[in-house]
C-alpha cells in the first residue's frame, strides 16, 4: 500500500486495527477495529480508499437514514478560552 511514510520517511508499516474518529462538520462517527497499514516509527495510520468510503457510507446511513449506531456516547465539549 504505502512505501515511505508521508510524515517521516520510514519505510517499515505494520497492518494493525484502529480505532477511527470520522468528522463531518459537528457530526462524529467513531469506528472500531478499522484496518490499515501503521508507520511502525511514527505511528501515522493509511487507510485504503475503501475502507474510508465504507465509514463514510456507515456515517451517512446513521446520520441521514435513521440506521441505529451499536453504541452512543456523550462528549463534552469546551472551548479552550473558557477553561484559562
Amino acid at each position: 500500500m504505502i512505501k515511505v511514510c508521508n510524515f517521516c520517511g520510514n519505510k517499515n508499516f505494520k497492518q494493525k486495527n484502529v480505532q477511527h474518529i470520522y468528522r463531518h462538520e459537528d457530526k462524529l462517527l467513531i469506528i472500531n477495529n478499522v484496518p490499515c497499514e501503521e508507520c511502525e516509527y511514527c505511528g501515522e495510520k493509511y487507510f485504503t480508499a475503501k475502507v474510508l468510503k465504507k465509514i463514510e457510507q456507515e456515517f451517512k446511513e446513521i446520520y441521514f437514514s435513521g440506521k441505529r449506531a451499536a453504541k452512543r456516547l456523550t462528549v463534552p465539549v469546551e472551548e479552550f478560552m473558557e477553561i484559562q
